[in-house]
């Protein structure tokens, strides 16, 4: 089970944010909160607007109505930049490493918000710097210990497996020791014994490290099992939100989204 949110605190609202794209409304009017420490899972038919939404509150999209406040700041304009410094990070439903570089330095990559340095001399070992590059690699090797990457931390991620790709990419955002992950369908592609492990670590992100996680995913059995609440997007607009047995048991939901074949 998710870790049980902090009664009353909410890490992030979304309140009445839309985003249109010429005359169609991808998102239309959307509000939602997410309680800290809570696995929050936003599902709906393809087209519904889920990513959209997601793509709002990480800074890729300006809403064109609405407002996102997160940690009691007002994060509406800022960039995806910014919004990662505040402590947003997210995984995309294609993957985005860099192939040709290793597990390790990947991870690395991730830690550039928290870095003093030049980048490319933390990540390749140049420059005066060692002591700050020592500190983040001790960071990211206790993320590929984490997520029992160990014996493939010095191979190319392009050669990896789907499943550890998506692992590492899962622990290229946690480099940046994020309070809220988004995650958007990272289990897609995923054979059955993937998707478990991968639903495992999720539930260690959110239980020990105490991460607010927002979830986009299609599976609509590891969405039930590990969520604390959902919201329910269709043509762009929220028709239910609730916890999970009270969704699935919402005949609006069951018509848009569950009662159809996925």
């Amino acid at each position: 089970m998710p870790a049980a949110s902090t009664a009353g605190e909410v890490t992030l609202s979304v309140s009445g944010v839309s985003k249109y794209f010429g005359g169609v409304r991808a998102v239309d009017n959307v509000s939602v909160d997410i309680p800290k420490g809570s696995i929050f899972s936003i599902i709906g038919p393809n087209g519904a607007g889920k990513t959209s939404l997601v793509n709002m509150i990480s800074g890729f999209y300006t809403p064109n109505t609405g407002s996102i406040i997160f940690q009691g700041k007002d994060i509406t304009a800022l960039r995806p930049n910014e919004r990662a410094e505040r402590g947003i990070a997210r995984t995309f439903q294609n993957i985005a490493l860099f192939a040709g570089m290793n597990v390790l330095e990947n991870l690395m990559l991730g830690r550039h918000i928290h870095m003093k340095s030049n980048l490319l001399k933390a990540c390749l070992y140049w420059g005066p710097n060692q002591r700050e590059e020592v500190r983040h690699r001790a960071r990211c090797e206790e993320i590929i210990d984490f997520l029992k990457l160990n014996d493939l931390r010095k191979q190319s991620t392009g050669a990896l497996a789907y499943g550890f790709q998506k692992r590492v990419e899962l622990g290229r955002a946690l480099a940046l020791e994020p309070d809220l992950l988004l995650l958007d369908e990272p289990m897609a592609g995923m054979n059955s014994e993937e998707k478990e492990d991968m639903a495992r670590y999720i539930l260690d992100v959110n239980e020990e490290l105490g991460t607010t996680i927002i979830l986009i995913e299609h599976d609509m059995g590891v969405v039930m099992d590990i969520s604390t609440r959902i919201a329910v997007l269709d043509q762009g607009t929220k028709i239910a939100e609730g916890t999970p047995a009270e969704v699935q048991a919402d005949p609006a939901v069951i018509a848009a989204y569950l009662g159809t074949s996925h």
